[in-house]
């Protein structure tokens, strides 16, 4: 079987279940497990972001979706040179790949006709069952099956710890900085699964711009800041040109306390595959670090001072 991964989440998931030589392209954005670096690469953006601010970038983002335009390209010509027997996909969000459409157009062209696999988790549970989707389309069901009962039982590990809380810390998790983004699809799920309570943001739904004003308001006493696409090292650098200048921002607990968080989003939390658990559990350190130390990636986090 000859497969084209248009996600880094679906890249991550072929390769957990033992398909790795099976990968005939990936995306611009695929780097892990560091074996998919190797592959043909068979998207690009089409907007220069790697200079530009959080703001550039939404700009620049909405200007293109308004016009009907997609963010990323496909090179078709590579796609009809592979032949490929499975294209993975979604249809989810056009900010996070290329457009369902063109994928369809692009495809068709395909002399092979390859099946395309389109996989829209929205929630914790819909990110397992897109392992198993691509277990069982690739006759792998055996091994998808094995990897989706250990990760339930890390999600379990995780929830029976933080069962013992007494407190659940007001939890601020921003998908974006500048405009600020509240958590959308499987991370409320994870907030509260980590022992947090999320004050915006609804399990499964889209995530949704939100006024500096309901993050005032809601006086978070722990934030995580995980801009979608964003790593670790370029976190950091945009929170502490943007989060400082905003109205309110010393006077927030989170603030005062020192519990505020740079995490690396890109390899994490933004990614709808295996390493979602690493998320939870990377998340239940930070908002409770007595009860969960020691959990989660190591250099994945960092305090912003």
């Amino acid at each position: 079987m000859r497969i084209v991964s248009l996600l880094p989440s679906t890249t991550e998931i072929a390769f957990a279940l033992g398909l790795g030589d099976h990968v005939v392209a990936v995306t611009h954005e695929c780097d892990y497990p560091p074996e998919a670096r190797q592959r043909p690469v068979i998207t690009s953006s089409a907007l220069d972001h790697h200079n530009a601010t959080s703001a550039e970038i939404d700009a620049a983002v909405r200007g293109q979706l308004r016009d009907g335009i997609s963010i990323y390209d496909l090179n078709t010509a590579l796609l009809e040179e592979l032949q490929p027997d499975l294209v993975l996909t979604q249809a989810l969000c056009d900010v996070c790949a290329v457009s369902f459409g063109v994928v369809e157009r692009a495809v068709a062209e395909v002399s092979a006709a390859p099946r395309i696999l389109s996989l829209e988790p929205t929630d914790l549970e819909g990110v397992f069952g897109s392992i198993l989707a691509v277990g069982h389309a690739t006759g792998r069901r055996a091994r998808a099956a094995e990897l989706v009962a250990q990760l339930r039982a890390r999600v379990e590990r995780v929830r029976e710890r933080a069962a013992r809380v007494t407190s659940r810390p007001r939890v601020a998790y921003l998908e974006w900085l500048d405009p600020p983004f509240g958590p959308g699809h499987w991370l409320p799920e994870l907030i509260e699964l980590a022992g947090g309570s999320t004050g915006f943001g609804a399990p499964g739904e889209p995530s949704r711009r939100v006024a500096w004003s309901e993050v005032v308001a809601f006086a978070p006493e722990v934030m995580v800041l995980a801009p979608c696409g964003f790593d670790l090292e370029r976190t950091v650098s945009e929170a502490l040109a943007v989060l400082p200048q905003r109205p309110g921002w010393e006077t927030l607990p989170a603030v005062r306390s020192g519990r505020v968080f740079a995490v690396d989003a890109n390899s994490y939390f933004s990614r709808p595959g295996p390493r979602v658990v690493d998320s939870l559990e990377l998340l239940a350190r930070l908002v409770h670090p007595d009860l969960f130390a020691g959990w989660g990636p190591l250099g994945a986090a960092r305090p912003l001072h």
